[in-house]
């Protein structure tokens, strides 16, 4: 079995050539070719990426990840389509265990795993974050839910479904819609912890903030095309869920609490609840990394509260194009 793998890069000339470098070394048995599709990077990307002379680069105005996979599928050779990101180093055995799934012709996709070398707070926060994230898909009975950062597809397939929805601008929330259609449709999707890619974490507070309010204002986009996914999916913990609930929740009774006493403890009851909901991702911590679950408390408040904002703003946003459009 063959595989071309596709990354998607714009201004990544600080990372693209580490992820090359590990691509070119796969300890693989079959052939593989490796597309860089250059999505109008403004720094020398283009430059590095001629350097690996076995590599393709393909290189399109700036309009997005999805449509730079998607040019990159489409001109790719193989029968398997396999994507990582460009700040990504992929394992010297990644592709091999990205394809061994597909040794069952009912497979339709594959996913892969994050792991991370770094050591500050933030990012160890949230590689725990997705390792616990792992542990719920690895317990489901099937998954529809497949990252764009080690991910692997039937090149029939993904383009007979016309591929990352070009609707989402950005890396947010293209791979997970790609996910649920496919899984909706019957495909098969498998996890494959053992396909691993490390991966640079934000390292800030705020830049960890900032991406989650990112994705969550485009998870407004993303609902409208999957309104029954805002319920459950197999990646989403339900308490991360019922957390951002609760403290949309406390937030109105503090904003009624002048008005009566009543609201004032519902307000502080809600809170609680919030925390309540926080201990079993805490313990988790805990057990894997004490200090990360020293912090995990105040760290998941602050991810609620900036996720609950980017749902607000996404919605807003939504609401403004649908009625203009009218």
């Amino acid at each position: 079995m063959n595989a071309s793998i596709i990354i998607p890069v714009r201004n990544g000339s600080a990372t693209i050539a580490d992820c090359l470098r590990a691509l070119l070394n796969q300890k693989f048995s079959g052939s593989y070719e490796i597309i860089v599709v250059d999505d109008g990077s403004a720094d020398n990307t283009a430059e590095i990426v001629k350097k690996f002379r076995s590599v393709k680069l393909i290189k399109q105005e700036p309009r997005g990840p999805a449509i730079a996979r998607n040019t990159g599928a489409k001109n790719a050779r193989y029968e398997i389509v396999v994507f990582t990101d460009a700040d990504c180093i992929p394992e010297k055995d990644w592709l091999k265990e990205m394809l061994k799934p597909f040794a069952n012709p009912k497979v339709a996709a594959v996913q892969g795993a994050y792991r991370t070398r770094q050591r500050s707070l933030i990012a160890r926060f949230v590689q725990t974050e997705i390792e616990y994230r792992y542990n719920k898909m690895l317990r489901s009975k099937t998954i529809d839910w497949i990252g764009s950062y080690s991910a692997a597809y039937r090149k029939r397939i993904f383009l007979r479904e016309q591929g990352f929805s070009e609707k989402f601008p950005k890396a947010s929330g293209e791979d997970p819609e790609l996910s649920y259609r496919l899984q909706k449709k019957g495909y098969k999707l498998v996890f494959n912890p053992k396909a691993i890619v490390y991966h640079r974490h934000p390292k800030s507070l705020m830049r960890y903030l900032r991406k989650k309010f990112q994705h969550a204002y485009w998870r407004i986009l993303l609902y409208r095309m999957h309104k029954e996914k805002m319920v459950s999916d197999s990646y989403t913990p339900q308490a991360l869920k019922a957390q951002i609930g609760m403290l949309a929740l406390a937030i109105l009774f503090a904003i009624l609490s002048p008005f009566n006493s009543l609201f004032i403890q519902a307000f502080f009851a809600v809170l609680l609840l919030v925390l309540l909901f926080m201990l079993p991702f805490t313990f988790f911590a805990l057990k894997r990394d004490f200090l990360i679950g020293l912090i995990t408390p105040a760290v998941l408040f602050l991810r609620d509260a900036a996720f609950l904002f980017g749902l607000a703003s996404g919605f807003i946003s939504l609401y403004i194009r649908s009625s203009q459009a009218l």
